[in-house]
């Protein structure tokens, strides 16, 4: 099953072309689903769900909410009894802030445990959308950090000590809930990495949208995600004779050349209607490109190994678009903090080269390539 997930600048038009991409493949006969918090954002959207084979899934950020708190105050009812608590009723609890992001990976999990073909997903505006795809994976790192799995060992004598003290003991719970957290966002993280899961940036052609690309293309290798399509929206019609107008195409279609050298072949051009899209008509006339069959493969990190030569092995990180002077690494066990531009990642390092030291790195053609000396000791050099 193919995941395409939609995100782009603020107000470029991502909603419309997720809802857009989704009526087509519905049209074309395959099972779609889509997914959109702001579906209800293109008018009469909520049509949409009568053509082919076509659901639609809002996520509900405060109802999520309410749903995981009273779930875990039931769970720790026996310790909440026990600190003389007064639990919550539904009616009163509102939503806190930072919901959304967990409603939304909920919502992509369950789209990719549907029946369906394809579903395509309307995320939040680029940075944001960014900083949710590598939430999974970051918090499972607190999770492994803060409460590794090895302090589990002794877990097989907490009934025996919960039967003599009279009550469950606190660890028993804390662990039982943290491994329910670290399947749940486990399940997420192989959704987002899947190599069926793609990703479309919706850009409108201004001052903003080159450097939006580029920072896109960054932020998606650091997190080794692929790159469905870039499509340029809300196009202005060339050969216009009203000079306000023209200067406005040409300026425009001065930023669109650029995003033609930055996206190359990837790049779709979507036209202005001249009015706010309302419904499946007016969305047929939006319609990008059809994914591929076979999403393009993310680019592998490879491992080269230069024994032979000067006794280093050099690890491959494809990043394009990255710059030297916003690239910065450090060792810290077996993980390699990479700040690349505005993202960080802790990346696990491959087991040849944990036990070898970092002593270089330099960027070529958007390929960091960082350089390892083996450990004394580790093999011996060859002649």
């Amino acid at each position: 099953m193919r995941i395409i997930l939609v995100t782009g600048l603020g107000g470029a038009g991502r909603t419309t072309v997720a809802a857009a991409t989704a009526l087509a493949e519905a049209r074309a006969g395959r099972r779609v689903l889509l997914v959109s918090e702001d579906a209800e954002g293109v008018e009469d959207t909520g049509g949409l769900a009568g053509y082919g084979d076509l659901r639609v899934l809002r996520p509900e950020p405060a109802a999520d909410f309410r749903r995981e708190f009273l779930a875990l105050q039931a769970r720790s009812g026996t310790a909440l009894d026990l600190l003389g608590a007064a639990p919550f009723e539904d009616a009163e609890l509102t939503e806190l802030p930072g919901s959304r992001p967990f409603a939304l990976l909920r919502a992509l999990r369950e789209a990719a445990g549907g029946d369906h073909e394809l579903a395509v997903v309307d995320l939040p505006p680029l940075p944001e959308a960014l900083a949710l795809l590598a939430l999974p994976e970051q918090l499972r790192r607190y999770l492994h950090r803060l409460l590794p799995p090895e302090r589990q060992a002794a877990r097989a004598l907490r009934p025996m000590l919960a039967q003599l003290a009279g009550v469950p003991m606190p660890a028993q719970w804390l662990y039982g809930t943290t491994a329910r957290w670290e399947a749940e966002l486990a399940a997420v993280q192989a959704v987002v990495e899947d190599p069926a899961t793609t990703v479309r940036l919706v850009l409108e052609p201004g001052p903003a949208a080159t450097r939006a690309l580029r920072t896109a293309r960054l932020g998606l290798a650091l997190h080794r995600l692929s790159l469905d399509a870039v499509v340029a929206n809300r196009l202005l019609p060339a050969g216009s004779e009203d000079p306000w107008l023209a200067g406005l195409t040409a300026e425009q279609h001065r930023h669109l050349a650029e995003l033609r050298t930055g996206a190359g072949d990837a790049l779709h051009e979507l036209p202005h209607l001249g009015r706010a899209p309302r419904g499946a008509d007016d969305l047929a006339l939006l319609t990008p490109a059809r994914p591929c069959a076979a999403p393009a493969p993310v680019p592998e990190w490879t491992v080269e190994d230069r024994r032979d030569e000067d006794g280093v092995l050099v690890w491959h990180v494809p990043l394009p678009g990255a710059a030297k002077e916003e690239l910065s690494l450090v060792r810290r066990g077996d993980e390699l903090l990479l700040a690349a531009g505005p993202f960080r990642r802790n990346l696990p390092l491959p087991g040849a080269l944990r036990r070898c030291t970092v002593t270089g790195a330099g960027l070529v053609d958007g390929d960091l390539r960082v350089r390892f000396t083996p450990d004394p000791g580790l093999w011996p050099r060859t002649s």
